[in-house]
């Protein structure tokens, strides 16, 4: 289940990708559609959210910024002899 984080309550313009950036602000990018290319990132609003580990944070349908748990699992690894 996630959890918010932070509220922005940003709206969307359709071929924009929008994503938490390393800073911990929302930004937006042009999508790549057909023949044209994407475009640089720009700032939608500066928040400033702190990560912490194991989690995933991504923009969630309100606009706001969220997390989940990350869930580890898939096959283990088998050691070479």
């Amino acid at each position: 289940m996630a959890e918010k984080v932070a509220k922005a309550g940003i709206k969307r313009v359709k071929g924009y990708l929008y994503y938490l950036d390393k800073q911990g602000d929302i930004s937006r990018a042009k999508m790549a559609r057909g023949g044209s290319k994407g475009g640089r990132p720009e700032k939608v609003i500066k928040l400033g959210v702190k990560r912490a580990d194991g989690y995933l944070y991504f923009i969630d349908k309100q606009g706001d910024v969220s997390r989940a748990r990350m869930v580890r699992g898939g096959k283990k690894k088998r050691s070479r002899r």
